[in-house]
């Protein structure tokens, strides 16, 4: 077989918790009449003929439909009813044994979960690789390999610039559903690979009606995803004096518009959040801890802060409940990963926040985005903890970030940096005394949030504008007679944020001479 479309790839159960009772050969064919476009069959628990038996059933739907039937494992089976390939696990007949077996014509796939397993099997001739498991699944009881999106990312991007002469497919697998099919395909991505399909099993074969799920799932995949955060225009903006003209037109339309910005935020600071939120002009700040309420306050638009300073194990699942709710409808999500380094909890919160969701924005000092990036084991001393690296090194790190995760990635400091993967700014505006409050950065990502709610295009702006009217806000506070340390610096602080929304509904903006940006090449 010379050409496989892998883009629905239904990977079957015959579990009676999932089938209940109904036929498995008549959902396959329900499924492929949905859009399905490869099936496998997987039984590890029958006898061998009764495994021919249900395989030879399968073979005649998917023969008829004219789709490849792949055998999980058994080379035995595949043999006999002369199916279109196997697909091996790391455990199961090694791939050369098979391929002699099998003839050069077989389809063979292998499951990897790592660069390595890849690797040997790219060399050993496989005609496709199954990455994952990418989420947590019931499916399988030895579904201990979850590498995750970043993990999927590093064998595709292995594949793509270490054995690029290899032509092979990937597949994704594991847990993916209507929920996050479109993150996966989206995230799942090097700039010179992409996925050539996913793995679907309970999403199909638990469905009560196959094809519809079959005809939603392909539907959502050739979608773009609707959180992307990233420009997508050739011609996005890289003038500094081009983006200074337009972010007073984002601080206008931000009053007009009113978004809601919704808080998950740390208990230390959520009264300066709202307060902030508020005088920035227009945004609607909301506290709103529990994620059941996530569905109904994302249904009116806005935005969501995620905020991990005072996370436990009970509001994790708050955190990842709104995320997805966001998600689903396309609203931004920011993500400020408080203290990231300091606790195994927050290091394990992090890791499964971005397991569970897309993140249009993560903010975080340079500490905490170094954890994010590199996975640090290293502990931090308190959420202000940094290593002081150099400028050009810490714009690679947030650089690096927002490439890998396909978003906006900012790193506060003494001076500021944010990237979309391709732009990456330095900004030297700020104050002091902002570094002598509790929660200033906390706030800085409350008013981000709310910028990039109403401009979606292109969110690095609406990132720009926000650190912008902030950080300048702080400076002209710290000018004022009656500021005489951090704790006059507050209220007069809000009185300037609100000062800066309201010169832009008069069209002055001479506030903005005072914005020192640079865009870097790096």
């Amino acid at each position: 077989m010379t050409s496989v479309d892998y883009s629905l790839y239904l990977v079957t159960d015959s579990s009676e918790a999932l089938l209940q009772g109904r036929d498995l050969p008549l959902i396959v064919k329900q499924a492929i009449d949905g859009g399905v476009t490869i099936v496998q069959f997987r039984d590890k628990s029958s006898e061998t003929k009764d495994l021919i038996l249900q395989a030879s059933k399968l073979h005649a739907v998917t023969r008829s439909c004219g789709i490849p039937l792949i055998i999980n494992d058994r080379v035995d089976v595949a043999l006999a009813i002369g199916a279109e390939g196997v697909h091996l696990g790391q455990d199961d007949m090694d791939l050369a044994t098979a391929r002699s077996l099998l003839g050069q014509n077989t389809v063979i796939g292998v499951t990897c979960h790592s660069v390595e397993e890849a690797h040997t099997a790219v060399l050993g001739g496989a005609d496709y690789i199954g990455i994952g498991t990418i989420f947590a699944t019931p499916t399988k009881k030895d579904a201990t390999n979850i590498i995750g999106i970043p993990g999927c990312r590093n064998i595709l991007d292995y594949l793509s610039t270490t054995v690029p002469r290899f032509k092979i497919a990937t597949v994704a697998i594991g847990g993916i559903n209507a929920s996050n099919i479109q993150r996966v395909l989206y995230l799942c991505t090097t700039p010179l690979k992409t996925l050539d399909g996913v793995a679907v099993v309970s999403a199909l074969v638990g469905s009560h009606d196959p094809s519809i799920a079959a005809k939603h799932l392909r539907n959502l995949a050739r979608k773009p995803y609707p959180s992307r955060a990233v420009s997508q225009s050739e011609a996005a903006c890289q003038d500094v004096h081009e983006i200074l003209q337009v972010i007073p037109r984002i601080t206008k339309r931000l009053a007009d518009t009113g978004p809601l910005c919704h808080n998950m935020t740390n208990l230390v600071v959520q009264n300066l959040a709202a307060n902030v939120v508020m005088s920035i002009r227009g945004a609607k700040p909301i506290m709103a801890n529990d994620g059941s309420e996530a569905e109904d306050l994302s249904s009116l638009g806005g935005s969501l802060v995620v905020n991990i300073g005072t996370v436990n194990r009970n509001s994790l699942s708050d955190y990842l409940s709104a995320v997805q709710a966001y998600n689903g409808r396309g609203n931004p999500v920011l993500l400020d990963p408080v203290g990231a380094g300091a606790t195994q909890l927050r290091r394990q919160a992090v890791q499964t926040l971005l397991a569970g969701g897309y993140f249009d924005v993560i903010k975080g000092n340079e500490n905490e985005i170094e954890v994010l990036l590199r996975g640090s084991q290293q502990q931090q001393h308190g959420v202000d903890s940094s290593r002081e690296l150099g400028i050009m090194d810490k714009a690679r790190l947030v650089k690096r970030l927002a490439q890998r995760e396909r978003n906006i990635a900012i790193m506060t400091g003494e001076v500021d940096l944010t990237s979309d993967g391709d732009r990456i700014f330095l900004i030297r505006n700020g104050d002091p005394y902002l570094g002598m409050i509790t929660g200033a950065g906390c706030t800085l990502g409350a008013t981000i949030a709310a910028y990039i709610s109403i401009q979606k295009q292109d969110k690095l702006i609406g990132a720009l504008a926000g650190m912008l009217h902030f950080e300048v806000a702080a400076e002209m506070a710290r000018r004022e007679e009656r500021v005489q340390g951090p704790g006059t610096f507050v209220p007069v602080f809000i009185d300037c944020l609100s000062k800066i929304a309201q010169y832009a509904q008069e069209g002055n903006n001479d506030w903005l001479k005072a914005a020192d940006i640079e865009l870097l090449d790096v």
